[in-house]
């Protein structure tokens, strides 16, 4: 038996969340077993845990899309047991039973060792968001953004990418500009290394097709009228890193910035990206994401604060990252 968070339907569609115990015998098909040591609690988790968003694709459910740990037990030759893995996406916690539990049993082609310098709790403090935020910078680079193009946006600033993509994006020199609604935080987020903070108010609400050149990239988790207004504000030849839709799905923009400054708008997706970007990623992490970011950034929770800490993450009042230990009652 282990504990694990489920989330189950009633019978008028509402999602039901408890803390509950279940045998090993429920976890569902995969080549490797692991003994979870931590997780994380992600907006998209949050959504899960909530139902505010039909994130989860059939239940019973355990939530959770990231976790670390050791191998229990291994089909699979290139893991073996006692082996420290990590796992982000692969539609875990959505249509796969995910890492808000003390066991998981997935598909080996989903794990990643993890990296040297990195144990789970560290990795966790990274999460989703983290690796997210990194697959945003890398694409930056793609694009040839460096220091001297100019000042890099990065809007939901307090969230977990936002807070991981600034700490990353200075480290490499980079003058970063930093969009939140919470600018009681603009202390925290200048010692991540933004050196303006910008009320989210002034890219929130509809705005011109085409506004002052500002910024040469930006990474933006916001979505909506936010990504449309800083699209209108990049600089000629910029790339915007989209990976989120927090103010919501729609992108009510024109091509202008497209065909008139040749502005990028590239698309970020974590659950499937390729294997090769993966391991770059979490190489990136381990060797450019400073100890002390990760300690200031990050709050640690049990399994059993998941439930009432979901709402407060939808809400905007979390800071920040969440670790979930396992072994915390």
């Amino acid at each position: 038996m282990f504990d694990a968070l489920l989330l189950t339907q009633a019978e008028d569609g509402t999602t039901q969340a408890a803390l509950t115990a279940l045998d090993e015998s429920r976890l569902p098909e995969g080549e490797v077993r692991v003994d979870v040591a931590c997780s994380t609690v992600n907006y998209k988790d949050a959504l899960a845990v909530t139902g505010q968003s039909p994130v989860v694709r059939k239940f019973p459910m355990v939530p959770g899309i990231d976790f670390a740990g050791t191998v229990a037990e291994s089909s699979d030759a290139r893991f073996k047991p006692g082996d420290a893995v990590l796992l982000n996406g692969f539609g875990v916690g959505e249509t796969h039973w995910g890492g808000l539990a003390r066991q998981a049993r997935v598909k080996a082609d989903w794990l990643v060792p993890i990296p040297a310098g990195l144990d789970a709790r560290k990795t966790m403090a990274i999460g989703t968001a983290g690796y997210t935020a990194m697959l945003c910078v890398m694409a930056l680079q793609a694009h040839g953004l460096t220091p001297a193009s100019g000042p890099v946006l990065v809007t939901g600033a307090n969230g977990g990418v936002g807070s991981i993509a600034i700490a990353l994006l200075s480290r490499l020199g980079f003058e970063v500009h930093a969009s939140t609604g919470r600018l009681q935080e603009a202390e925290h987020l200048k010692q991540l290394g933004a050196t303006e903070i910008i009320d989210r108010a002034t890219l929130g609400a509809p705005g011109k097709p085409l506004q002052k050149e500002r910024w040469a990239g930006a990474v933006d988790s916001v979505g909506s009228h936010t990504l449309a207004n800083v699209c209108a504000s990049l600089k000629y030849g910029g790339t915007v890193a989209a990976c989120g839709l927090a103010q919501g799905l729609d992108l009510p923009a024109s091509v202008a910035p497209f065909i008139l400054r040749g502005v990028t708008l590239a698309g970020i997706d974590s659950v499937q990206a390729p294997m090769a970007r993966r391991l770059a990623a979490w190489q990136r992490l381990a060797a450019e994401l400073p100890a002390e970011v990760l300690e200031a950034n990050t709050e640690t929770i049990g399994l059993g604060d998941v439930i009432a800490l979901a709402p407060r993450l939808l809400a905007g009042q979390v800071r920040g990252r969440v670790v979930v230990d396992l072994a915390r009652h």
